[in-house]
């Protein structure tokens, strides 16, 4: 048996782990150790379920869902069996929906009429915090806001009711909210010290804005819901790390020096001489034009065929080689879709390789904004091993590519015919971790996994088990709240969290439109933020001729050759760092709180973060700023990195916040003083 029933006088106690019920004539409870995580009753009933029929339209990328609800009704009634709890709509009707303890979760069968729609509402304290959800990038801090779960682009701007967001409406482009994001992950952790995981991938709505009750909305009864409880949060943590899969560690090449983004076909290898003659310290060269360009209204784009453009980079294996030769590694891009006038395309589709249409045997095309493209279809086993050895193993990893960037994965229409019968609505939003595995295997086949690395923005639940590192996307090139440079601290700290310790971002920020351009303060303070995350990658931006780039001018260079040297003196403590993520499972770049629990002002803070345990960033994310206010958490004292000034914790400090001097600070007596103190008495 699954639940072991005893008696305590009350009623019945279905007992397993730390999971457990206890029923009376009047209450069914639900507790985690001592916390009660739902209260049931026939006047309050917290579970209900039901039959929907979705209506789902999307636009490059960008997703528009309405849910016609045919029936939906409380399961009100519940009685107790040697196994599980039943529950029905009527008094001594007939049962519906059981749940079943099962170690550390919830296991819901159903019973009775079709269903295809569940809701539960988790019982929750006027003080709990709740963080988590994937990677949001408006808010690190949940309560109060509810959040729709369905991978997609965020959109740019992202705030409704702001300006700049407004017109790119009017523009006819889509401008996202404060919820949508590439990366969702129908998991939360609560201040309470547990978290709470549903294990579905299908769409779900986690809703915090009640004062009582957390409500959870899916479009399925999920498969399980799980707990996971610890001592501190570091300790869950590491447990939620352990459920999904650790990340593959970095390659050192990855982390000891910068990655410079240029797509500027062969002139790109005589610019990456020049920024290095400028004194910064590079490993890595991404060219993501290898490829081909296309030119349209949206910007440069690429040309989707994954071989290596002639007419862009001709002999790029002998110029790859020759950058082995001094120590730099080059990288590419690749997305799992073809273009239609690529020679890859005809390939695939002649092998019957790529999603198909509904209503006939033609592949399914999506339009990118002025081209179309074919998908290659994840769940058939043929397709995705013609992708790993086909483009990513003889196109790529043959010619001596070390790493690209693999893109997309939150575009799979809803409406399209998949080779193994499944239901795209419910394989959705695991189609990124479907591309994941495709990359992690074809790097696998050519034993480069921990040397050869891609990094990815879309994902779900188990997507770092495969994805050795995400990035955050397609800021917009500026300081805006909700899409600007602000949102690459927030999605590092909410997918660090769930399991992903390496986190980076485009450094000077992507999405250029309208009058949006960046500036020389934008592209210096993103430089700073970048050197003191894992891996230190730079963007020219979707219309790199309108924006400035890290070599434009002198002043800009100086600037992104120094915070390089920073990037690349901390790398034997970032080492340190991803050893500590190999066996923990703890993200490189940390909430706060994730070390100061009991200091409630360090709880709130979500623009600064912990690198490790004992240094603190607080990037400057606003334009004009020359000083900076920062806390610093109570129970240490704190050393300024390049002044040596000493702070007690407990507290918020201003200090200069000049370019080229973002505040860091690290725990004085630490055991890497000696690496910091050189900061100080040896500046970079």
């Amino acid at each position: 048996m699954l639940l072991r029933v005893i008696d305590r006088g009350l009623g019945c106690i279905a007992v397993r782990a730390f999971v457990q019920f206890e029923a009376d004539d009047h209450r069914l409870c639900l507790y985690l150790g001592d916390r009660l995580i739902l209260e049931h009753s026939v006047e309050n009933p917290r579970l209900e379920v039901g039959y929907g029929k979705p209506d789902v339209s999307m636009h490059t990328g960008n997703f528009h869902m309405v849910d016609d609800i045919v029936w939906r009704k409380k399961l009100t009634y519940w009685r107790c069996s040697d196994e599980s709890v039943e529950f029905s709509f009527e008094r001594d009707g007939p049962a519906q929906l059981s749940l079943t303890i099962c170690g550390n979760a919830l296991v819901p069968k159903v019973l009775g009429t079709d269903t295809n729609r569940f809701w539960v509402r988790i019982s929750t304290q006027e003080d709990e915090q709740i963080w988590g959800c994937g990677e949001q990038m408006s808010h690190l801090a949940l309560r109060g806001r509810r959040f729709p779960l369905w991978t997609s682009e965020p959109g740019v701007g992202r705030d409704p009711d702001g300006d700049f967001t407004k017109r790119i409406a009017d523009a006819g482009l889509e401008g996202g909210d404060y919820w949508t994001t590439y990366y969702p992950q129908p998991t939360y952790l609560s201040s309470r010290r547990y978290a709470l995981h549903v294990d579905s991938r299908a769409y779900a709505c986690f809703d915090f804005t009640d004062d009582e009750l957390h409500e959870i909305e899916l479009w399925e009864v999920p498969q399980r819901i799980e707990f996971f409880e610890g001592a501190n949060p570091a300790e869950i943590v590491t447990q939620l790390s352990t459920r999904f899969g650790r990340q593959p560690r970095l390659p050192d090449w990855a982390i000891s020096g910068a990655i410079v983004g240029l797509k500027d076909g062969e002139r790109s290898f005589e610019r990456l001489d020049a920024i290095v003659e400028a004194g910064a310290e590079v490993t890595g060269l991404w060219c993501e034009d290898w490829a081909g360009v296309r030119p349209t209204s949206f910007g440069r784009r690429l040309f989707w065929d994954w071989k290596a453009s002639q007419q862009r980079y001709p002999d790029l294996a002998g110029k790859i080689a020759e950058l082995n030769d001094r120590g730099i590694r080059f990288l590419a891009y690749a997305n799992p879709y073809l273009a239609i006038d690529g020679a890859l395309y005809q390939e695939a589709a002649k092998q019957g390789l790529l999603i198909g249409r509904r209503d006939s045997v033609e592949p399914y095309l999506v339009d990118f904004g002025e081209f179309e493209c074919g998908m290659v279809d994840l769940t058939n086993p043929a397709a995705t091993e013609w992708f790993a050895e086909r483009i990513l193993g003889r196109e790529m990893l043959d010619i001596g590519i070390s790493g690209w960037m693999a893109d997309f994965g939150e575009y799979l229409p809803t409406d399209v015919k998949l080779f193994d019968g499944s239901s795209p609505m419910l394989r959705h939003n695991e189609w990124p971790v479907l591309w994941a595995s495709v990359n992690a295997h074809a790097i696998d086949r050519r034993g480069k996994t921990g040397d050869a690395v891609f990094f990815m923005r879309a994902g779900h639940s188990g997507v770092g088990e495969h994805c050795p590192l995400l990035w955050a996307g397609d800021q917009s090139v500026d300081f805006s709240r909700h899409d600007g440079i602000g949102t690459a601290v927030r999605a590092a700290l909410s997918a660090g969290l769930v399991g992903n310790a390496y986190h980076h971002s485009d450094l000077g920020g992507y999405t250029s439109l309208l009058d949006n351009v960046r500036t020389p303060e934008l592209l210096m303070r993103w430089a700073e933020l970048a050197a003191f995350t894992p891996v230190m990658r730079g963007h020219e931006g979707n219309r790199p001729q309108a924006n400035l780039q890290i070599d434009s001018t002198d002043q800009l260079l100086s600037h992104y050759a120094r915070m390089t040297r920073v990037h690349a003196r901390l790398a034997p403590y970032v080492q340190l760092l991803c050893a500590e993520a190999e066996r923990s499972g703890l993200p490189l770049q940390r909430p706060l709180f994730l070390h100061y629990e009991s200091d409630e002002e360090a709880c709130a803070i979500e623009t600064q973060y912990l690198y490790g345990r004992d240094c603190l960033v607080a990037p400057v994310i606003e334009e004009l700023a020359r000083e900076w206010r920062c806390y610093l958490p109570a129970n240490d004292e704190w050393v300024h990195l390049w002044s040596g000034a000493k702070f007690e914790g407990g507290a918020y400090v201003t200090v200069g916040a000049g370019l080229g001097e973002p505040p860091v600070f690290y725990r004085a007596g630490c055991a890497h003083s000696a690496l910091f103190e050189s900061f100080t008495k040896d500046p970079p």
